[in-house]
């Protein structure tokens, strides 16, 4: 049931408008192209905009979200994380001194608290010690230093409610865009009180994401909060795959041939080697039936071995890549339609 709900995210997905052809070849040759890619479903692959089009604007804004939408991404990706009073909230990390501007707020000096993590002793704010409205008091920042910073300070840290409505007036314009939904350390937050998977599900539900037909995938790197949202849930869970030394440090073996998920979300080095070949990771992938999510392509970023991040994008899509996370939409998108 779940990999059927998965090709037909990635079949409306992948629809566009109508052309009108010019000539009575042109359907043929649009057929024969539709035809040469890899991916499970044979359609082309999604273009996951990662944090939104996070390469050039602050993470997680709505100027991010509504921008990778107008650049043709196919879903845009909000991670979420859990407030103090229990409200999902869209941040990469469980801190807040990365992408906001919590250092400049006195009124908070004494929220900064040092915590034991998977990767070792950490010194921050962390999200689940403010409520909403602490948090509303709060200004996105790009953390990224060879980016632009001339937007910092200015966009609204935003609710999970918010993202959807990105989504459904992008839907009501015609232009209708997934949500590639990602559970930033579930387990932990469940360790305090704060479940992430019903607030997630009735989140979805009030917002009336189905009826609008908004197609979406749950991610995770932590097996048992996907196992707890199948358990209740028939959207697609993806399982994020970290490589070595991540996966070990964080407790966390993978097995695709006993993988339960509809897909993998892997790194992208599962699949590119620093040689420019490729792994048959993707082809092992498809043989068990799951899809394969890539993360992350970025254009001022490309890996050891790839001169540029189009070349990136080839390779994977050559490779048969179901879906990839990137930070530039724009550029994942003309490079995917040109191949």
């Amino acid at each position: 049931m779940k990999y059927t709900v998965a090709i037909a995210a990635l079949l409306l997905s992948a629809c566009a408008p109508a052309q009108v052809a010019s000539t009575e070849a042109a359907p043929a040759a649009t057929a024969e192209k539709a035809a040469s890619y890899r991916t499970l479903s044979g359609e082309k692959p999604i273009i996951i905009a990662h944090r939104g089009a996070s390469g050039l604007y602050p993470e997680h804004t709505i100027l991010a979200y509504e921008t990778a939408i107008a650049q043709g991404a196919d879903f845009i990706e909000p991670d979420l994380v859990m407030t103090k009073d229990g409200v999902l909230i869209t941040r990469h990390d469980p801190y807040l001194s990365d992408t906001t501007n919590v250092a400049d707020h006195p009124e908070f000096a004494d929220r900064k608290k040092k915590r034991v993590t998977p990767m070792g002793e950490m010194e921050d704010w962390w999200v689940d010690e403010f409520t909403l409205a602490e948090i509303k008091t709060l200004k996105a920042r790009q953390q990224f230093a060879t980016r632009s910073m001339e937007l910092n300070d200015q966009l609204d840290i935003v609710t999970f409610d918010e993202v959807m409505d990105v989504a459904l007036k992008a839907a009501s314009e015609g232009r209708k865009v997934g949500l590639h939904i990602e559970a930033k350390w579930p387990g932990y937050y469940s360790s305090v009180g704060l479940d992430m998977v019903d607030p997630i599900i009735e989140g979805m539900k009030a917002k009336g994401l189905a009826e609008a037909g908004i197609p979406v995938f749950i991610q995770s790197f932590e097996p048992q909060f996907l196992a707890a949202f199948a358990a209740k849930s028939d959207l697609p869970t993806i399982q994020n795959m970290v490589g070595p030394p991540y996966n070990k440090l964080l407790g966390l073996e993978y097995d695709i041939e006993t993988m339960p998920t509809t897909g993998v979300g892997a790194e992208k080095s599962f699949i590119l080697n620093e040689d420019g070949t490729t792994t048959d990771f993707v082809d092992r992938a498809h043989a068990r039936r799951l899809l394969v999510h890539v993360y992350t392509v970025r254009d001022d970023q490309p890996l050891k071995g790839y001169d540029t991040a189009q070349a990136e994008l080839s390779a994977l899509i050559a490779a048969g890549a179901d879906g990839i996370w990137v930070d530039y939409p724009d550029t994942a998108v003309a490079v995917r339609d040109g191949n």
